[in-house]
């Protein structure tokens, strides 16, 4: 499903907009570049300030483990790293959050907001690295004991206008080439065709007050349609 338009939404309906998401998944997604932390960070300012109970996480990473998995992953020393072992580093500081943060605060009826999950997997290892997305979801649904977003929030932006945003000192997976992160996006477009009910697509191209104003309209549709499920 593609969101509305984004419109004026009142101060005092942002709380109301994010206590209906009290107990849920919600995971943003987008390419290197899409301007996604940023909307992290102020979806959890926001957060702060409606008085919801969450936990943000982000991937890789979130855990004593998870962090140190992170060093390996970004490092520009490891540009040798094989495909497979690079996806099966991933899940498994996945695994760590999943056990120790993820789970847990779904159980206290907290929202969990996550700055990467699966389909960063699918998108960058499987579409733009090659690996098939069948086995790609097998180890997943290992790593992550078959939990899924309740919403995944995806940030659009074509891969050019995403290179320009990034930072000159580049990480090991933001240097992979603009052919690669092309790819990404087509994957992670790919995704949201064939699941629209689990993914909003946003332009992220935009100004950050307008992607601010997306997200919060997509995170109202999306509460007053599984509402009326």
């Amino acid at each position: 499903m593609t969101p509305p338009a984004p419109s004026s939404i009142p101060v005092d309906r942002i709380a109301q907009i994010l206590a209906r998401w009290a107990g849920r998944f919600i995971v943003f997604e987008g390419p290197d570049g899409s301007g996604k932390s940023t909307q992290f960070r102020r979806m959890c300012e926001a957060l702060d300030a409606s008085g919801v109970a969450y936990d943000s996480v982000r991937e890789p990473g979130g855990t004593t483990t998870g962090e140190a998995i992170r060093a390996v992953l970004l490092d520009r020393a490891n540009t040798g790293m094989s495909l497979r072992c690079e996806m099966l580093l991933y899940m498994a500081s996945r695994a760590e959050l999943v056990e120790h943060r993820i789970v847990p605060a779904l159980n206290k009826g907290r929202l969990v907001l996550a700055d990467r999950f699966v389909s960063s997997t699918l998108a960058y290892q499987g579409s733009a690295g090659g690996l098939p997305g069948a086995d790609i979801s097998a180890v997943a649904r290992v790593a992550t004991r078959g939990i899924m977003p309740d919403l995944i929030v995806l940030f659009d932006i074509d891969s050019d206008a995403a290179a320009k945003r990034l930072n000159p000192l580049l990480d090991r997976m933001e240097a992979k080439g603009a052919a690669f992160h092309r790819r990404v996006r087509d994957g992670y477009l790919q995704q949201a065709a064939q699941d629209p009910r689990r993914f909003a697509v946003l332009d992220a191209s935009k100004d950050q007050d307008h992607v601010w104003s997306q997200l919060l309209a997509a995170l109202d549709q999306y509460a007053r349609e599984r509402d009326e499920d």
